[in-house]
């Protein structure tokens, strides 16, 4: 068993080490610049993470927060910044590319790739003049689909936490999939409103993205508190944040990490970058719709709280 966990945590972490390489590679490809390589930098925390974490804790991941997923996301965000504002500076002049948006499309690019002769010692050269024929978005949004399939595989693969169940990690895994196609929707349909030079809007959304893919290192959403004590929880002295952690963390990041600031931008989008269209007012109502039921959700743990607050306290009559 130790050994399997000691797979699963090298495994996890070599996947995460491929992918960020692959979004430096492309970097690299596209700027035509080898001092873009020096980005593999931002490899090494992850790489001595992984060599503590072994030597350590046998690789196990902790309860309330994912070092290696932490550190994957600054190996591979950096790069994601770099192709998406060289994408939407060069949108206009940049050259005629190939679309993988049929299988069609997909079955030729497999099979040019069949013709390539690989014995001819040019094959890598070829192969990357083939794959740099793509379009730029269809790598970015790539580079967003895979980085956001890993952080859910890689979670699972990953050893547990101490104090960790297998329950509340199917609950992270469920919670990671939903959060994952809410924000791959934000950045795939808000950058897709940029018309012109407008970087303003680019870095704006970039930064919120950014700051909605801090839930994924974070479980505090899922993962329970014990109380101090049982005699605390059977004479219901337990504080409201130890009762409803979960429920308030989870609120939490709804208003002030994902839906909270998904709503701000859709609403600068259509208020002062005058864009609108149907499906860009369908999800500014949906993130309007989380907020609210969030913020009633809230109420109702207050006044529950209070009332149970108020039972306990109350002194009967003699």
């Amino acid at each position: 068993m130790c050994m399997f966990k000691l797979t699963c945590a090298i495994t996890t972490r070599a996947l995460f080490l491929l992918v960020s390489l692959s979004s430096v590679w492309r970097v690299t490809s596209v700027k035509r610049d080898s001092n873009y390589w020096l980005l593999t930098i931002l490899f090494l925390p992850l790489l001595v993470e992984m060599i503590i974490t072994l030597k350590s804790r046998k690789g196990q991941d902790y309860k309330w927060f994912s070092p290696p997923i932490f550190l994957f996301l600054i190996s591979i965000i950096p790069s994601i910044w770099i192709l998406e504002l060289h994408h939407h500076q060069d949108e206009a002049t940049a050259p005629q590319c190939k679309k993988l948006d049929s299988w069609e499309k997909l079955r030729e690019m497999i099979t040019l790739n069949k013709t390539l002769n690989l014995t001819d010692q040019s094959y890598v050269n070829n192969l990357n003049q083939l794959l740099s024929t793509v379009c730029s978005n269809e790598w970015i949004l790539a580079l967003h689909q895979t980085l956001l399939l890993l952080l859910i595989v890689g979670k699972w693969l990953l050893p547990l936490g101490g104090g960790v169940t297998r329950e509340e990690l199917s609950q992270l895994l469920l919670i990671f999939v939903g959060t994952a196609a809410d924000i791959l929707e934000f950045t795939s349909e808000t950058l897709s409103d940029v018309k012109g030079n407008n970087h303003q809007l680019v870095y704006i959304v970039l930064s919120v993205w950014t700051w909605s893919m801090l839930q994924f290192p974070l479980h505090v959403s899922v993962v329970k508190s014990n109380p101090d004590s049982e005699g605390e929880q059977e004479a219901g002295e337990v504080s409201l944040l130890s009762k409803y952690s979960t429920d308030i963390w989870s609120i939490v990041e709804a208003l002030f990490i994902q839906d909270g600031p998904f709503l701000v931008v859709r609403l600068i989008v259509m208020t002062y970058y005058k864009v609108f269209h149907q499906m860009l007012l369908f999800f500014a109502i949906k993130n309007f719709l989380v907020v609210i039921l969030n913020l009633y959700r809230l109420v109702v743990i207050c006044q529950d709280s209070r009332s149970r607050a108020g039972r306990s306290s109350a002194v009967p009559c003699v």
